[in-house]
C-alpha cells in the first residue's frame, strides 16, 4: 500500500509533537535538531523550514502548553463558591501534570523570569486571580482585603510546589492530593479535618470528565479496529 504524503500541516504538527517528547526528556539544552528530524524521519532542513531552528520549535511548543494549562485553570476560577472554585484550580493543575506530563515537564524548566509566555509568569496571572477570589472571602469575613495578595501567593506557590513533587510520586490520587491542598488553605493548621475531601459538586464533575474520556477513547479503539 502507498504510503500518503503529509501535508506541510500535518507535518508540522508531527514535528511539534516529537519536539514536545524531546524537550520533555531531554530539556532544551539537551535536545539537537538532528535527533528530533532523525525521529520525524525527516532531513533537518525540513524542520528549519518549518520553525527556523531549535528555539522556533522550543517557543511553539512552550506557547501551547501555557495556552492549554491558562485556560484550565482561568476556567477553573471563573465560578462558584469561593471554596469550590479553589478546589477546582488544583485539581485542574494536577490533572494536567497527570495526562499531560511532557507539557508540565517542559514549564516547569521554562521558570526564567522576564519571559513574554513562561511558567513563572502564568503563576503571576493564577496570583491575581486567586488573590481576587481571596480578597472577596475576606470582606465577607471582616478580614484584612489588602492582604489577600500575600494569601494568593502563597497559596498558588504551595499549589504549584506540590504539583512538581507529585509529578515523580503520583500517589497519593490526585483528588486526595487537592483535598489536603484545599484543606491547609481554607481551613488553616489549627482547624484541618483529618479526612478532607472536595466538594461533592467537585468530586461530581471529574466522575463526569473521567466517564466521557473512557467513552471517547472506547469509540477511537471501535474506529481503530473496523
Amino acid at each position: 500500500m502507498v504510503r500518503q504524503r503529509m501535508t506541510g500541516k500535518e507535518r508540522r504538527e508531527q514535528l511539534i509533537s516529537i519536539g514536545r517528547s524531546v524537550f520533555a526528556e531531554r530539556g532544551f539544552e539537551g535536545t539537537s535538531v538532528e535527533e528530533v528530524a532523525a525521529r520525524a524521519n525527516v532531513s533537518k532542513p525540513v524542520l528549519y523550514e518549518h520553525f527556523g531552528g531549535k528555539e522556533g520549535l522550543y517557543a511553539v511548543v512552550v506557547d501551547r502548553e501555557m495556552i492549554r494549562l491558562e485556560n484550565l485553570i482561568t476556567e477553573a476560577l471563573q465560578k462558584g463558591r469561593s471554596k469550590v472554585r479553589i478546589e477546582r484550580a488544583v485539581l485542574a493543575l494536577l490533572t494536567y501534570v497527570e495526562k499531560e506530563t511532557d507539557g508540565f515537564q517542559i514549564l516547569v524548566r521554562d521558570m526564567t523570569p522576564g519571559k513574554d509566555r513562561s511558567y513563572s509568569t502564568l503563576l503571576n496571572t493564577a496570583v491575581g486571580q486567586v488573590s481576587h477570589i481571596l480578597g472577596h472571602s475576606f470582606q465577607r469575613q471582616g478580614l484584612q482585603e489588602e492582604v489577600a495578595v500575600l494569601y494568593g501567593q502563597a497559596l498558588v506557590g504551595m499549589v504549584s510546589t506540590t504539583a512538581q513533587w507529585w509529578l515523580d510520586e503520583r500517589q497519593p490520587p490526585k483528588e486526595e492530593v487537592a483535598a489536603h491542598i484545599v484543606n491547609l488553605c481554607w481551613n488553616g493548621l489549627a482547624g484541618m479535618l483529618g479526612q478532607p475531601t472536595l466538594s461533592d459538586e467537585v468530586l461530581a464533575e471529574l466522575a463526569e470528565a473521567e466517564r466521557a474520556e473512557a467513552e471517547n477513547m472506547s469509540a477511537e479503539n471501535i474506529e481503530e479496529n473496523a
